[in-house]
């Protein structure tokens, strides 16, 4: 199978079972942040060997990127497609997966009483990036909404609970690995 097709040369792609759209559509666009961000979590998993508390939360990521593909087949593939009884749903467990990830991690962390500038570590400082990544999905999703384009709820419910655990792995990593948070200077 040929890895190029050629039929994005005119400035449109497909949707799975849904026709052609141009390459900027809402959930073109939303689903290329996606993409992204999974992308950063793959790099971020990459680290691993290099941080053992990263490595602690690598079954963590692993079960996020599985997730973001899920969220990608969801946005990729509207409601009136015929493929869309074949893909794989988002459930609230998915979800709860992620607060009860941030309620574990967060036990182990001072508390935050000031806002904190991204960094600290390579492992964290890229697990910032995953989340400015996520929150900007979520603005196109709210983008592709305003658009009337029809999408899961559980969608902007997962990347939301998603960017405050991405923030909240951060601060647990450089805890882990020993690097103190540096405060916001006013």
């Amino acid at each position: 199978m040929k890895i190029y097709t050629k039929t994005g040369d005119d400035g449109t792609t497909g949707l799975f079972g849904a026709g052609r759209v141009p390459k900027n559509h809402p959930r073109v666009a939303l689903n290329g942040d996606v993409d992204e961000l999974s992308s950063y979590v793959g790099l971020v998993r990459s680290l691993r060997d290099q941080s053992p508390a990263l490595g602690q939360l690598d079954g963590i990521l692993a079960r996020i990127q599985n997730r973001l593909f899920t969220i990608g087949a969801l946005i990729t593939t509207p409601p009136q497609s015929v493929n869309f009884a074949k893909i794989p749903k988002l459930t609230e467990s998915d979800t709860a997966f992620l607060e009860a990830a941030i309620d574990r991690l967060t036990a182990d962390l001072p508390e935050l009483t000031q806002f904190i500038p991204p960094g600290g570590g390579r492992a964290a400082s890229f697990l910032h990036v995953c989340r400015t990544v996520a929150r900007r999905a979520e603005r196109t999703l709210a983008a592709a909404h305003a658009a009337n384009i029809s999408l899961d709820p559980l969608i902007a419910q997962y990347l939301n609970r998603l960017s405050d655990l991405l923030f909240t792995m951060a601060r647990w990593v450089n805890m882990r690995e020993g690097i103190s948070e540096t405060s916001w200077e006013k």
